[in-house]
């Protein structure tokens, strides 16, 4: 028996022209997308070569047009441009006119919610704050990560439907976050996801160092285990010396990267007070064990007879 015929995205009216205002690693993978889901990409904006490379290999045939020209061709406007930039942009556009009634305007800022784009609605847009829970690399692989990616959305009520139905178009999934509470949002995914990405790439620096000539594949399965104990299990997989309450296997640590990489002692003092302190919260760490440990964080990482200058 044959399958049944599915039909071609391609094939289908586009129902929507699609307008990008800042190719960079975000606005071209999600015009992809929506195009996937049967829209018609028409116009991006991007001066760099890099934008120009990541618009020919995500867009091909979709023109580089100054922003006003984006919006003049556009039903629906992407805005992804740096977060600090975003405001600016908005009321620029108002100002000049380039803003038509009607015209659905999204922003992917993970910052800032529905009301930056006041300018634009008082000319009568309709503003959605859709932001992709993900990482970008500026390639094709990045619309193929956005099938089952969390969305960040804030909207207004009317236009809750919406923004639901284009999230779900590009394959992610929404979750509604209130609009005084985006800056902790966006604090939270950067404190685990660009946080996490200079740990790893210390982590390689460090053991380079130390002989290791794949870093990658060493840590590759260790991190991929620890991560997914973490999501599964929060706070209750904290392993190693400092939710066993080893003083001076931490002390030892920062003795040898005072030696060899001093950038990253701060770094490890601090993830290691973190740590201290959710492990003790929860139970891991002993008390017993925790008052030498914390004595040597509170030292920078000596023990508290190093400190004092004694030898005990």
């Amino acid at each position: 028996m044959n399958a049944p015929h599915q039909p071609d995205p391609r094939d289908r009216p586009a129902r929507l022209t699609v307008g990008v205002v800042g190719a960079g690693r975000v606005g071209p993978a999600l015009a992809a997308a929506l195009q996937l889901a049967g829209h018609r990409p028409v116009a991006a904006s991007g001066v760099s070569d890099a934008s120009v490379r990541r618009a020919a290999a995500l867009l091909p045939d979709v023109p580089l047009v100054p922003p006003a020209q984006v919006l003049e061709r556009a039903d629906l406007v992407l805005l992804t441009v740096p977060d600090d930039a975003l405001p600016g942009l908005v009321e620029g556009l108002a100002e000049t006119g380039a803003i038509r009634p009607g015209q659905l305007l999204v922003h992917t800022s993970g910052r800032y919610g529905v009301k930056v784009l006041e300018p634009a609605l008082r000319a009568g847009a309709l503003p959605l704050a859709l932001h992709p829970a993900m990482t970008f690399t500026g390639t094709p692989v990045d619309v193929q990560r956005l099938a089952g990616c969390s969305f960040g959305v804030t909207a207004p009520d009317e236009l809750r439907l919406a923004a639901e139905a284009l999230v779900i178009e590009m394959g992610g999934e929404p979750e509604w976050i209130a609009e005084d509470s985006r800056p902790l949002y966006h604090a939270a995914l950067a404190l685990g996801a660009n946080h996490l990405v200079t740990l790893v790439a210390e982590s390689m620096d460090l053991l380079r160092d130390a002989g290791v000539a794949a870093p990658d594949r060493m840590l590759g399965p260790l991190l991929g285990a620890a991560l997914d104990n973490a999501l599964r299990s929060g706070d209750a997989a904290l392993t190693g010396p400092v939710a066993r309450g080893d003083a001076g296997t931490v002390a030892a640590h920062v003795a040898e990267l005072r030696k060899h990489a001093p950038q990253t002692v701060a770094g490890y003092l601090a993830m290691a007070r973190a740590t201290a302190d959710r492990a003790l919260a929860h139970g891991l760490l002993k008390p017993e064990f925790a008052e030498d440990l914390l004595g040597v964080l509170a030292n920078g990482g000596s023990a508290a007879g190093e400190a004092e200058g004694g030898t005990r």
